[in-house]
C-alpha cells in the first residue's frame, strides 16, 4: 500500500486536522507515515498545505515529487488548481466548491470548476452546507476527509475511530458533529460519477 496525498487549502481551514486524523489512523494500522507542511502567511488566510505520504514501505522523503500525487484534497478550488503540478495522471482531485474570501482578481466560481472539470477525475462538494446540516460551520475540514476516505486505501471505521480520538477532550457533542459531518462527506462518493 503506498498513497501519496497533498491537501490544500487556506490558514483555518483545518488543513493540518485532516493530516493529523488520517496519520492517527495509518499509524494504527501499522502504516508508515511521513508528513510535511508547508505555511503561506502567519495568518488566517495564507496559504496552507500538507505533503502526506503514506506506505506500508519505507518512506524516504517528506515531499511528494511533481507528478506523483494520488489525490489532491483541497478545501479551497483555487488551491486545487494551485497544486495540478504535483497530480499523477491517473490522480484524482476532490475539492470544495466554495471560494473561501473574495479576493480581488480571483476567478469566478465557474471558470474554477470548469478547470478543474477539464483535469479529469475530480468530485466538488458543497462542503459548507454540509457542516451547517452536521451541526457546525467548522467542520468543513471534516466533511472533506469523508469525500476522500474511499481514496485513502484506510478503511471508513479506522478515521472515525482516529476522529473520535482526536476531538475526544472537546467532549461528545463535538465528536459527534465531526463523525456527522464526515458521514455526510462520505456519502458525496456515491452521488457523483466523475469519481473513480
Amino acid at each position: 500500500m503506498h498513497k501519496d496525498i497533498i491537501i490544500a487549502g487556506v490558514g483555518g481551514q483545518g488543513i493540518l486536522t485532516i493530516a493529523a486524523i488520517i496519520d492517527l489512523a495509518a499509524m494504527e494500522l501499522g502504516l508508515q507515515v511521513k508528513q510535511a507542511e508547508v505555511h503561506g502567511m502567519s495568518q488566517r488566510g495564507g496559504a496552507v498545505e500538507s505533503h502526506l505520504r503514506i506506505s506500508s514501505e519505507t518512506i524516504w522523503s517528506d515531499l511528494i515529487p511533481l507528478g506523483n500525487a494520488d489525490l489532491i484534497l483541497s478545501l479551497e478550488p483555487m488551491e486545487a488548481l494551485r497544486h495540478l503540478p504535483f497530480l499523477s495522471p491517473k490522480g484524482l482531485i476532490i475539492t470544495a466548491t466554495e471560494p473561501q474570501g473574495e479576493i480581488a482578481g480571483y476567478p469566478s466560481v465557474e471558470a474554477l470548476h470548469t478547470a478543474i472539470t477539464a483535469t479529469g477525475f475530480h468530485l466538488l462538494v458543497d462542503a459548507t452546507t454540509l457542516a451547517r446540516d452536521a451541526g457546525s460551520s467548522k467542520s468543513s475540514n471534516l466533511v472533506m476527509l469523508g469525500a476522500a476516505a474511499p481514496y485513502l486505501g484506510i478503511e471508513s471505521k479506522m478515521l472515525e475511530k482516529a476522529i473520535t480520538a482526536y476531538f475526544a477532550n472537546k467532549g461528545e457533542s463535538i465528536v459527534a458533529t465531526n463523525l456527522k459531518a464526515f458521514r455526510l462527506g462520505s456519502e458525496q462518493n456515491l452521488m457523483n460519477p466523475t469519481a473513480r
